[in-house]
């Protein structure tokens, strides 16, 4: 009975973090506003260790189409632009010697509804991890069955995994509603 327990427990918890990957996947999915983490995924070259720009510099934002980017040591700026220059950002830097400013240009409705897509593949993933969760902990649960578990038990531990399920599944959905609508709201 206490194993069930525990198995329930770890569900809950990875089908949590299935949430937490999945927002933090659609966090990078830019909804035409500069946020600084557009650049989480572009590493420079600093002193031959690839690192994230947020290591090497200071990343604001001034305006909500305008991102700043101010390195701690000045030889950065080229590595930083040249980072930016060949990410799939698709944005233009221009270098005055100190800074870097990026110009976030609005977003066009084609370009919209791609990034609308983009975010609903991100959230079925997050659902396909979360039903793989479901699979897993059923699996174990059958398991005790099978070394003499109450069939009762089991049972009930079955719907409490589908009820976690469904949970997480319409917060997943949630999470989509939102980033759906940021994209969407110009």
């Amino acid at each position: 009975m206490e194993e069930i327990e525990l198995y329930l427990e770890e569900a809950k918890e990875l089908m949590e973090k299935a949430i937490h990957h999945t927002s933090n996947e659609l966090l990078k999915i830019r909804a035409g506003k500069a946020m600084p983490n557009m650049l989480d995924g572009i590493h420079v070259d600093y002193y031959g260790t690839p690192s994230p720009i947020a290591q090497v510099a200071s990343i604001n934002t001034p305006d909500a189409r305008t991102l700043v980017i101010k390195p701690w040591e000045k030889n950065m700026l080229n590595e930083i632009e040249k980072a930016i220059i060949n990410s799939d950002l698709g944005l233009n830097p221009q270098n005055d010697g100190e800074i870097i400013r990026l110009s976030i240009p609005p977003l066009t409705e084609e370009r919209r509804r791609s990034l609308v897509k983009q975010a609903k593949a991100e959230a079925e993933n997050g659902k396909i991890r979360i039903r793989n969760i479901r699979k897993d902990t059923n699996d174990s649960l059958k398991k005790l069955l099978k070394e003499g578990a109450s069939e009762d038990a089991v049972k009930t531990a079955e719907e409490k995994v589908q009820k976690l399920t469904d949970q997480y599944t319409s917060k997943t959905d949630e999470v989509l509603g939102k980033k759906e609508s940021e994209i969407m709201t110009i």
